[in-house]
């Protein structure tokens, strides 16, 4: 949901890496191609069991997770890391782009959601985003994700939260992001500094107690309000 970020690579020297992914050679040419980049990574899993051994012992701050494995799956995965490590950031890169797939990914704490296709700067983004509390999705799915939400029944008990927990400009934040602009395009049309959007954020996930814009975007969809 968010353009790619432009910070300088060394911003990456710092953000510890966990590789998931049940096929050894797609594991190791990743690995090859993100310490090329300047990328740190902290260890290899291939299946979801081993994921969670790594990530208790050594946290890292951003799991690039295969969806589909033997065994646990990517998305279950998730949402256990979710739990035991909250800080831990989970980007999904995956061959599918279905939309259950999609959903369940986010619903589990996925912020990020990339094709195998993507190419190694789509990824990089998506570290660097995951690290800084962003999210980033391919547009195309993204695209899919909300149509497939539109299309589905609202709930309007969730407009009634949102209206009782945020303030007027908050919302206008959420509709925002829902319709899939970034930081600094949410500054330029609300005529706000970008820290104050990222503040306003900082705000909605607490009170409306999730994880990630994606997450947020989703939320919102289903209020009806966009």
């Amino acid at each position: 949901m968010t353009e790619p970020f432009r910070a300088d690579d060394s911003a990456l020297n710092d953000v510890r890496v966990l590789i998931v992914d049940d096929h050894d050679l797609f594991r190791s040419g990743l690995r090859n191609l993100l310490e090329d980049e300047g990328v740190q990574i902290v260890g290899e899993a291939a299946a979801g069991q081993e994921a969670l051994r790594i990530v208790r012992e050594v946290a890292p701050d951003v799991v690039v997770m295969d969806l589909n494995m033997p065994g646990m799956s990517g998305v279950e995965a998730t949402r256990h890391i979710s739990t035991i490590a909250p800080l831990t950031r989970v980007v999904m890169l995956t061959i599918s782009d279905q939309d259950r797939d999609v959903i369940d990914a986010i619903v589990a704490g996925a912020c990020g959601y990339l094709r195998e296709d993507s190419s190694i700067h789509e990824l990089i983004a998506g570290i660097r985003a995951a690290s800084m509390g962003e999210s980033l999705i391919s547009p195309t799915i993204a695209s899919k994700v909300l149509q497939r939400i539109r299309a589905s029944s609202n709930q309007p008990e969730i407009e009634s939260t949102i209206r009782s927990e945020l303030s007027e400009r908050e919302i206008e934040v959420l509709k925002l992001i829902a319709n899939g602009k970034d930081n600094s395009m949410i500054a330029a049309e609300l005529h706000i500094s970008p820290k104050t959007v990222k503040n306003h954020i900082s705000n909605i996930l607490m009170k409306l107690q999730i994880d990630n814009r994606i997450q947020a975007a989703v939320y919102a969809v289903r209020s009806g309000i966009v």
